[in-house]
């Protein structure tokens, strides 16, 4: 590979390194693509590889008319990321998402959704089917900040482009696995004899490590194994 071809990794790599000193602060601008032309001497689109890169690690954003805005300075978006579940499983199946319920429902009492979201929160169920066999149960709960959302208005979405969207912007998730006791509506909806479930606790924090979502995955692991996967 030619010197010319690494250029853009050279130039994404000094600023991303800026990024973690904190020369460009999270939510801040980084220069202009002219800026950096000139900063470091090369093509247009040399900036623009090297900003794609950045937004591929999670480090930028770009926007329209906006510019280049800091999103992340962690040094994990450096040395590692992680594909999701879902996209490692279309590789090799069919997978089918559904989404069954979504509206206000009194917050569950156990656990933590009461104590951080109120007496009232956003609940969306949702099933996702394995080469159309049911696989997976999904309860995720929100705060309330648009009493009149209905289902038509995050079932063609990402979920998180409707939090974004709905003025709760993602920074991070943390994951807790556990083995939860199958009840009767699991049972029904995963189609299966089995006593015990696999749970993912998903915790969902804005920028200001304030929850913005609670979300209970229940996996039929016998089914196929949950699992993740890194890129170093």
């Amino acid at each position: 590979m030619s010197k010319r071809n690494l250029l853009y990794l050279t130039v994404a790599d000094e600023i991303k390194e800026d990024i973690l000193q904190g020369v460009y602060p999270v939510g801040t601008n980084i220069p202009t693509e002219r800026e950096l032309e000139e900063r470091f001497s090369v093509s247009k689109i040399t900036v623009r590889n090297a900003i794609e890169i950045l937004s591929n690690e999670g480090y930028v954003e770009k926007k329209s008319g906006v510019g280049t805005k800091v999103i992340s300075d962690r040094l994990f978006n450096k040395l590692s990321k992680a594909r999701s579940f879902s996209a490692i499983l279309e590789e090799k199946h069919n997978l089918k998402k559904e989404v069954i319920f979504f509206g206000i429902v009194d917050s569950p009492d156990d656990g933590e959704v009461k104590r951080l979201f109120g007496e009232q929160s956003y609940l969306l169920e949702r099933t996702y089917e394995l080469d159309q066999k049911p696989y997976i149960y999904f309860e995720h709960y929100f705060p309330i900040v648009d009493p009149k959302a209905t289902i038509k208005s995050i079932e063609n979405q990402s979920l998180y482009k409707w939090l974004a969207d709905s003025g709760m912007e993602v920074a991070y998730f943390q994951d807790a696995f556990k083995v939860a006791r199958m009840n009767a509506k699991l049972k029904m909806l995963l189609d299966t004899r089995a006593t015990h479930v696999l749970c993912r606790v998903r915790k969902t924090f804005d920028r200001n490590d304030r929850v913005i979502e609670i979300s209970y995955g229940y996996y039929d692991s016998e089914m196929s194994p949950y699992i993740i996967e890194y890129e170093v």
